[in-house]
């Protein structure tokens, strides 16, 4: 299905002659405190700027990344000035890693930080406040921000066991989380239908594990078809990809999904992982969770893993490593000798605590490599299903199923935690309850509205509040095969949880995010980023002569 209707460029006219009407810095998300005047800059033809010094020239580096579409929003040329400058960025030690201060003045803009980050994030800000294609140089209205973010952890994860993407298109979702100020993505890469990074020990988990003969996923009512699917990520894409994110402020967090959620794994080394070797195992053909699960209690898959997770740590140079947890059948487990036996050895009943034992260690494995090499492991909240005493009390509790009370729980026992909430925050689901809508989970209730007004840490106590790490937004691709559908049904929700992720709640408010979000669809348009239309037609008639035409 082509979801760039032929009515986009239209749509697109009408909405940017609205949004070029309207008032004001419709910067998302909403800075902590923003101030406005009825004075006003414009931007000089040749527009010059200056710069601190800054350790390894990175805040040259940061200015470089956006200078391009700061120079295209403001119609001017921007050249280095010696001293006073119409841009001048200046370091402020005493602000936080993540904060900004930026001032637009009839004189010029002003904007401070303490670290690269900071700069970022205000460039940002003002690539915002420009228009997509002035056709002279722009004028802005004059205000005075100062901007820090309520969460450290401001996510993304993006699901490509199911259905691979690609390169490019990863590097477009990094440029749509860094708009919106978001530092984490969040990086699914293995499932039961797809392995979808290369381990070089390990040959035919991509040789095997990343084929399977059918492009889409059987499920209820729907058979899979006969069309081989394959692809995969090697180890230079990794870099190449990381090094990008790097440069947006993002660290890329891979997610390696095991023991459950394996069966594109089993298929590849069943001589290693199976519980029944004897069978035959094949890259799964349907949504849902598989039974193939690893074999915990196979000394050789225990080395495997570990294997695997020595080959991650050189790629992913950050904090943490998720080791998924979630879903895990254990019927092959309770039918497998070796498994019954290693669990009367832990002195445990309870076949969850398997996995934990399995995860306890990975964990120690990790924690016996020099200081350099160290993670910290983040698993959904299933784990918290078995005995968590098994495991580092330095993880991280991902929370999706029952994210509240989940989150809550973890937190109580001194585990940090991430609001992940499946509804509404699977930003895979429908976003609107229209037959209409293309095939995909749900039924249309996470509207941009429902997934803005989930309020995170809602009744925690205050004594837990350094718990809550933050907020994530999860895309999961059982239906989703083309880069168009994906964008689609990301956006424009993913600048909703972003918000969530850096306003004070108590300046959160759904009518005044709607507004601001409309003026944001040309820089969609002028980026070629796909998008859900609904809210940006939803109150056409207040600025559009033919609302008809923005609804399609």
């Amino acid at each position: 299905m082509n979801l760039k209707t032929t009515t986009r460029a239209l749509a697109a006219t009408l909405l940017l002659a609205c949004a070029q009407g309207a008032a004001g810095a419709d910067i998302i998300p909403l800075p902590s405190s923003m101030s406005q005047s009825e004075s006003s800059f414009t931007f000089p033809a040749r527009t010059t700027y200056k710069l601190p010094q800054f350790e390894g020239d990175s805040v040259a580096m940061v200015f470089n990344t956006l200078s391009g579409a700061i120079a295209k929003g403001a119609g001017s040329e921007l050249v280095a000035g010696k001293e006073k400058a119409d841009i001048e960025l200046a370091v402020n030690p005493a602000m936080g890693p993540e904060a900004y201060a930026l001032k637009v003045s009839p004189g010029g803009i002003v904007i401070e930080a303490a670290r690269p980050a900071g700069f970022f994030y205000a460039l940002q800000s003002l690539r915002q406040m420009l228009p997509v294609n002035p056709a002279s140089p722009a004028t802005i209205q004059a205000v005075e921000i100062e901007d820090s973010p309520r969460f450290g952890w401001r996510g993304f994860m993006l699901d490509e066991g199911r259905h691979i993407f690609g390169k490019d298109e990863v590097k477009k979702v990094l440029d749509m989380m860094a708009m919106y100020k978001l530092n984490r993505f969040h990086w699914h890469l293995t499932e039961d239908q797809g392995w979808r990074i290369e381990i070089k020990k390990y040959p035919k988990l991509t040789e095997v594990g990343a084929t399977r003969g059918s492009k889409s996923l059987g499920w209820q009512a729907y058979e899979p078809d006969t069309v081989t699917y394959s692809g995969y990520y090697t180890q230079d894409d990794i870099r190449e990809i990381v090094a990008y994110a790097k440069d947006r402020f993002i660290e890329v967090v891979p997610e390696i999904d095991i023991p459950g959620h394996t069966q594109a794994a089993v298929a590849a080394y069943p001589e290693i992982l199976a519980c029944d070797p004897e069978n035959e195992h094949e890259v799964w053909l349907y949504q849902g969770v598989s039974r193939d699960v690893m074999n915990v209690a196979n000394p050789a898959a225990v080395q495997m893993a570990k294997d695997i997770i020595d080959e991650l740590i050189p790629l992913f140079p950050y904090s943490y490593i998720h080791l998924g947890g979630d879903e895990c059948p254990t019927t092959k487990w309770e039918q497998n000798d070796a498994c019954k036996a290693l669990l009367a050895e832990i002195g445990s009943d309870n076949y969850r605590d398997l996995q934990l034992d399995f995860y306890r260690k990975l964990a120690k494995h990790i924690a016996d490599k020099p200081q350099a090499d160290h993670r910290k492991l983040i698993f959904w909240n299933e784990v918290l299903h078995g005995n968590t005493a098994m495991l580092p009390q330095d993880m991280t509790i991902m929370a999706w199923v029952g994210a509240d009370k989940a989150a809550l729980e973890a937190a109580q026992r001194g585990l940090t935690t991430i609001l992940t909430p499946q509804i509404p925050y699977y930003i895979n689901r429908k976003q609107n309850p229209s037959p209409t809508e293309p095939l995909s989970q749900g039924r249309g209730t996470e509207t941009l509205e429902a997934v803005y007004n989930y309020v995170p840490m809602k009744d925690v106590p205050a004594e837990l509040a350094d718990k809550y790490m933050g907020v994530q937004a999860n895309f999961w691709s059982e239906y989703v095969i083309t880069p168009e559908f994906l964008e689609y049904l990301m956006m424009p929700r993913l600048a909703a949880v972003a918000e969530a992720g850096w306003t004070p709640q108590e300046k959160r408010d759904y009518s005044d995010f709607h507004k601001r979000i409309r003026t944001h669809e040309p820089i969609y348009q002028s980026l070629d980023w796909n998008y859900g239309r609904h809210a940006f037609a939803k109150e056409a008639s207040d600025c559009c002569q033919k609302p008809q035409e923005c609804d399609k």
